[in-house]
């Protein structure tokens, strides 16, 4: 497998607090990684350098061979890599079919069919003709997700895609994202806390601690892995953090 993102040796501190602290991470193209960690580990931190919001005090973020560093945000958005925020940055006075539309704008392949292909993958064909505002909260998500699609990602970024979600649409969205990666074929990173769903969603899992990836494999592996229960609090399991 090619290798489409690597993060080599960054640092980047604020004021004295190191947030990447020689951070390294690669994934390769098509590849889905699951990040967890505590709160203030530096899985944001991690977002915001390869997005370009922040700029790394040292080390090497390439892209599908190119220098991240140095370069805009819509520079870095321009080579593929695309992010969706926690909270979902949709148009709710439009309606859920537009929202995909406004986000179609400009793409080479504008129109009906992907349009409806996207309604699909979201799980809303059948509330097209409905103002954003108006869905569920989880249906807000998916449709966000959509539209981050709709710009066909080389690597999509996702940050907490459950939070705030119910049991049954946290499921659905574990649904959604194997679809979408299975059909899409993107590379995806995501933020998670619950790990339920990063059980479920049956991908490798790497654990950040103190700004810096410590351990990296199977759900399995993590759980079993002493450091891990450490850090969630000498849980039993990591189901129960």
């Amino acid at each position: 497998m090619a290798v489409l993102l690597e993060v080599a040796e960054v640092e980047k501190d604020f004021g004295g607090l190191r947030a990447a602290a020689g951070l390294s991470l690669s994934l390769g193209e098509g590849e889905m990684l699951c990040l967890i960690g505590p709160n203030g580990c530096g899985k944001t931190t991690l977002f915001n350098l390869v997005t370009g919001a922040l700029k790394a005090d040292s080390g090497s973020l390439r892209f599908a061979g190119e220098d991240l560093r140095g370069k805009e945000p819509y520079e870095i958005a321009r080579l593929g890599i695309l992010r969706k925020f926690q909270v979902p940055g949709i148009y709710p006075d439009l309606p859920v079919a537009e929202n995909l539309t406004v986000a179609l704008v400009g793409s080479d392949d504008e129109g009906e069919a992907r349009l409806q292909e996207l309604l699909d993958l979201a799980r809303l064909a059948d509330k097209r003709g409905l103002p954003a505002g108006s869905l569920a909260h989880g249906e807000k998500q998916w449709l966000e997700i959509a539209m981050v699609l709709a710009r066909r990602p080389r690597l999509l970024l996702l940050d907490e895609p459950t939070n705030g979600m119910t049991a049954a649409e946290t499921a659905a969205t574990v649904a959604l994202i194997r679809d979408l990666h299975a059909r899409v074929g993107c590379a995806v990173l995501v933020i998670e806390h619950d790990m339920g769903f990063v059980r479920d969603l049956g991908c490798p899992v790497a654990l950040m601690v103190r700004g810096r990836i410590e351990r990296r494999g199977s759900y399995e592996e993590l759980q079993a892995d002493p450091l891990v229960r450490e850090v969630y609090l000498g849980a039993p399991d990591l189901e129960s953090a």
